[in-house]
């Protein structure tokens, strides 16, 4: 099967062609030709499957073919993706650019962390697809800087983490200011109880596309873990550096205070790298992005917020630091290795007070990790380790301060009546 086959113009298959692939992969090939057809579509697929062009491309088709568009007014808008974060949404953006090349198209991104009055500018003059973050769409929105009149395409990309970064509510809002008439594309790597209601709230007659079940996305990848103290994690991290003629490494932490100490110490090893995380300003990661992107940064050190915003060919390795929260999460994160059939390495390294995150992956994945361990990294027998208290180096939301519940001691003695 060719992409000419699904029914996209020559301008847009060469635009595909150039970027190296020949046949459309199977997301893109039973998802391609219903967007077409101007269907609702719900598509559970995996990382690194081809899931972005497969509704990029269509729209892409679709805008460039509308016999009765006319100008866009300031702020309208004709296709709107929103994406959970930052990262993600620069992503599709820069596929959509990659693809409407010699095609008569106004494409803009806009999140937050960075300044509103470029993206102001912008939108003023029209957009045809726009990629926006829930938070900053809002905000535009709010200024009145965008409307929807003119709105034919709305596509919910990775809705399952926009729902586990608690943007339901924003989601919910921002369909209130949508016309009704449109089509609506909702793309998932999972297809929880949550994601099937709000498929039935924002969708009409959807069209379901499976291609997760019984897909296995870490089929290509060597997962390995190391037992290790939890205060020797860092030594071993710059012992496998050295050992191992990686080109690049993406390495995730599970706090952005771990992440930042991280980077420091290899700093101190002569080891070039950055960190990604939420307290980073935009023009801060975009920096540490794009020196991984081009090859002149060979560590990367992330929190999870960029588990699904980081695509990088050919990355050879990923090293867990610390295991993740959430056990989806090290899917996303061991997926940005050993992508579109390529093979690549995920080491975790494990540290006993990490059992039940341990038990929980090998739940969800069906695999039974080897408790591998190193010469030279010997475990001494453990004592509890507190707790880091950054909770949110998962998020974006900015950190907040959980009231403490009160115990029954806590509480202040009833005065006896006299």
């Amino acid at each position: 099967m060719s992409f000419s086959s699904l029914g996209l113009c020559k301008a847009i298959v060469e635009n595909v062609t150039k970027q190296g692939y020949t046949s459309p992969t199977d997301i893109q090939a039973r998802a391609i030709p219903v967007v077409l057809k101007q269907q609702d579509v719900v598509a559970i697929a995996h990382t690194g499957t081809g899931k972005t062009a497969s509704f990029t491309l269509p729209i892409i088709e679709l805008l460039s073919n509308d016999i009765s568009k006319t100008v866009l007014a300031s702020g309208e808008v004709s296709a709107l993706i929103i994406a959970p974060t930052r990262e993600l949404a620069a992503q599709v953006l820069a596929n959509i650019n990659t693809y409407q090349q010699h095609i008569n198209l106004r494409s803009v991104a806009v999140y937050g962390g960075v300044r509103i009055e470029p993206q102001l500018d912008a939108l003023a003059q029209g957009v045809d697809i726009l990629v926006a973050t829930p938070g900053r769409l809002i905000d535009l929105y709010n200024r009145q800087a965008v409307n929807f009149d003119a709105l034919q395409i709305l596509v919910l990309d990775e809705a399952d983490r926009m729902l586990d970064l608690g943007f339901i509510d924003d989601i919910k809002h921002i369909q209130t200011c949508l016309p009704k008439k449109r089509q609506t594309l909702m793309f998932s790597a999972t297809f929880s109880k949550a994601i099937k209601a709000l498929a039935q709230t924002m969708l009409h007659q959807p069209i379901f596309i499976d291609v997760a079940t019984g897909h296995n996305p870490t089929k290509n990848i060597k997962q390995q873990l190391y037992a290790v103290d939890k205060a020797r994690k860092h030594e071993m991290l710059l012992y496998l550096l050295k050992q191992n003629n990686w080109r690049q490494v993406l390495v995730f932490c599970r706090t952005k205070r771990g992440a930042d100490n991280l980077v420091a110490e290899l700093a101190q090893a002569n080891v070039k790298a950055k960190s990604i995380h939420a307290n980073r300003t935009q023009h801060a990661r975009t920096i540490a992005l794009d020196g991984f992107r081009d090859g002149s940064l060979r560590v990367l050190v992330a929190t999870d917020i960029a588990a699904r915003g980081i695509d990088i060919d050919d990355l050879p390795c990923v090293i867990n630091v610390d295991l993740p929260y959430v056990a989806a999460d090290y899917v996303h994160r061991i997926g940005r290795t050993g992508r579109a059939g390529a093979q690549g390495v995920a080491i975790s390294l494990f540290s006993e007070d990490e059992l039940k995150p341990l038990i929980a992956i090998e739940r969800l994945t069906g695999k039974t990790f080897k408790r591998e361990t190193m010469i030279g990294f010997a475990l001494t027998p453990s004592s509890k380790v507190k707790d880091d208290d950054d909770e949110y180096g998962n998020f974006e939301p900015n950190k907040v301060n959980k009231p403490r519940r009160r115990s029954l001691s806590d509480r202040p003695a009833k005065r006896r009546r006299k």
